[in-house]
């Protein structure tokens, strides 16, 4: 199910928790009859039965329409903490979009609607919720909480974020990741949201702060954003054009056609290292296509949550 189509109306930050809690809910409505059917919004307040715990708390009334025993949550059960972390640099402002809309994104905006929607999620389930953005400095941090206070505090902090048109043009991916897993003492399912390009250009530095994530027995996920039909599969007109490293604000004149396929091929050396390196840091990695839809997000959140359960 495209949600895409049924919000392209939508304008994407006027509510930003409301247009989460809508994605979430179309997302849902598409998977109704799959195995993941315990995932809807009427179990979002329960929890799985496990055999042998007390069954005080089963809820006969949905055992009678589900067939199947879940339990009761309560406000005091937080059983997954989880830390967001959205990598705020230039290089996520692609492509430029004068108003952010569904169907109309960049990296930054989907990166951001993508963490509101899990939020909501991991809201009604009443799991603890922190964020860290980063660019050129460790621009925003907060600790994992289960507040409503705290997740307003968060939407707010994404809201701004989505607003701003003007990004740093330096990013120290590496150094920030280092800072963020000195902060997460407790163990947390971490999603880092980045196009991975950065300033700092030493990749086994780069390694080794995704290693350092993984401290503590933390699982981390990498949500790896791109454009796919610009920045990997490199389709643009073959006429003169001038491009622009965003990072740096380099540029360079040329026809696409006279470099098409280098880049294709250091765009996919670089990919396939990326994920080899996750691959042995036990770092789940997950390409994502911002022009698709969030259902990948949604699945890979599903099967992490239930293997770091």
């Amino acid at each position: 199910m495209d949600i895409r189509t049924e919000l392209h109306k939508a304008q994407l930050f006027q509510n930003l928790e409301l247009l989460a809690n809508q994605i979430v809910e179309g997302f849902i409505s598409g998977i109704h009859k799959s195995p993941f059917h315990g995932f809807s919004a009427e179990f979002a307040e329960h929890k799985i039965y496990n055999p042998g715990e007390s069954t005080k708390h089963v809820d006969w009334k949905l055992y009678a329409k589900t067939d199947r025993l879940y339990t009761k949550r309560y406000e005091d059960e937080t059983n997954l903490r989880c830390h967001m972390i959205l990598d705020n640099s230039a290089s996520m402002y692609y492509p430029k979009v004068k108003q952010l809309s569904i169907g109309k994104l960049n990296k930054v905006g989907f990166g951001v609607l993508a963490i509101a929607a899990l939020m909501q999620i991991l809201k009604k389930q009443r799991d603890a919720v922190g964020l860290s953005i980063y660019s050129d400095s460790y621009n925003f941090y907060a600790s994992e909480k289960s507040s409503e206070r705290h997740f307003q505090m968060l939407y707010s902090k994404l809201k701004e974020v989505s607003s701003t048109k003007e990004a740093s043009q330096n990013t120290k991916t590496y150094t920030y990741l280092h800072q963020i897993a000195e902060k997460i003492h407790r163990r947390s399912l971490i999603f880092l949201f980045s196009d991975m390009f950065q300033t700092e250009t030493e990749d086994r530095k780069l390694f080794e702060a995704l290693r350092h994530l993984k401290y503590n027995k933390h699982a981390v996920v990498l949500f790896h954003l791109l454009d796919r039909e610009h920045e990997i599969d490199f389709d643009f007109e073959n006429v003169p054009k001038r491009f622009v490293d965003m990072e740096t604000g380099t540029h360079i004149d040329l026809y696409a056609d006279n470099i098409k396929k280098a880049y294709y091929e250091k765009m996919a050396t670089y990919q396939n290292d990326l994920k080899l390196k996750c691959a042995q840091y036990q770092i789940k990695y997950v390409g994502v296509d911002i022009a698709s839809d969030f259902s990948q997000i949604f699945n890979t959140f599903m099967t992490e949550q239930k293997k770091f359960g």
